[in-house]
């Protein structure tokens, strides 16, 4: 199998109140990796694909919700890579399929519905034992697809940068992507996660664990930041939808209201507070996750043309 997705660009932000303070913001485009395998999810399956081809698996299982992007990825992935996929999904089979689901019907994943109670067992030992013996050519990636092979094409993404930086920046939700970059950064320069969920010390403890698991050491350069969740995952405030809307406008760049639009919104008001010092250069990491604006015409279908046109 080749990997062969090129480099995400790095696009300067040119605001004119940015230079006037001095400052210079670049946007690196992990969107534009793929159509249908974006950002941070590209990064996590790469060494998982060829983990499984070198193992001899010819199978793709994983789990999540009926509006995962990591379900939508893993699909698209497969497809793309030649492997069959299994999407053990959480919940009843719904009457009426979410975008999501129908996607990855359509990229030829098999999806198989439990309940919620025996989704819980989705990290347990003697539960994912029994599902590899049900499905033995199967290559299990876990929910989120966060694990050592995941930080390892996360933490690419730092070599990448080629301009002299002082801050990272990039959305969090259950903490694998934060922890590659950790990984990648190996304690150089400075790193801030915005979380999309309400949080506390348990995420830095999870990112903690991570990267000692990955490089053996712990590093101190890095943040959460815990200020921008809007009320929580999938939450919509207008100040947010305005933010998104406008940042299109000016700079021709999609973002969605769950990740990307959060971190947009909490680094322009930091710098607005005068949190970076003055001649800094921040790189914000757009990680993707596109699709989920079509979970939105499900969710809030009378707010939905507010994301996109």
């Amino acid at each position: 199998m080749r990997i062969a997705i090129a480099p995400s660009p790095l696009q300067l932000i040119d605001d004119a109140w940015l230079r006037d303070m001095g400052m210079q913001l670049y946007l690196k485009r992990d969107d534009l990796l793929n159509p249908t395998v974006q950002g941070n999810k590209w990064r996590k399956l790469k060494y998982n694909l060829l983990r499984a081809q070198e193992l001899g698996k010819d199978t793709l299982l994983t789990f999540g919700g009926p509006y995962s992007n990591h379900i939508y990825a893993t699909a698209a992935a497969a497809r793309l890579f030649g492997f069959n996929s299994i999407g053990i999904i959480r919940g009843e089979e719904p009457k009426d399929k979410s975008y999501t689901l129908k996607f990855a019907a359509s990229q030829g994943m098999q999806l198989v519905y439990i309940d919620r109670t025996t989704y819980r067992n989705k990290d347990d030992e003697n539960y994912l034992h029994q599902l590899q013996l049900q499905y033995p050519n199967a290559y299990i990636v876990p929910e989120g697809g966060t694990n050592q092979y995941a930080l390892r094409g996360v933490a690419e993404l730092v070599q990448e940068i080629d301009v002299p930086f002082n801050y990272l920046c990039s959305a969090c939700g259950t903490g694998g992507t934060l922890a590659g970059m950790v990984a990648g950064l190996k304690g150089e320069k400075q790193l801030i996660g915005f979380s999309s969920l309400k949080g506390d010390d348990a995420l830095t403890e999870q990112i903690d664990k991570l990267v000692q698991g990955y490089a053996g050491e712990s590093y101190k350069n890095y943040s959460v930041n815990f200020g921008y969740h809007f009320g929580g995952y999938a939450k919509v405030k207008p100040e947010l939808t305005d933010f998104i809307k406008a940042f299109k406008k000016q700079h021709n760049v999609q973002l969605e209201p769950v990740y990307t639009g959060k971190m947009l919104f909490g680094i322009y008001d930091l710098l607005k507070q005068g949190y970076f010092p003055k001649g800094s250069t921040i790189i914000a990491v757009h990680t993707g996750g596109l699709q989920g604006l079509s979970g939105y015409k499900d969710w809030f279908p009378d707010v939905a043309s507010e994301f996109v046109e």
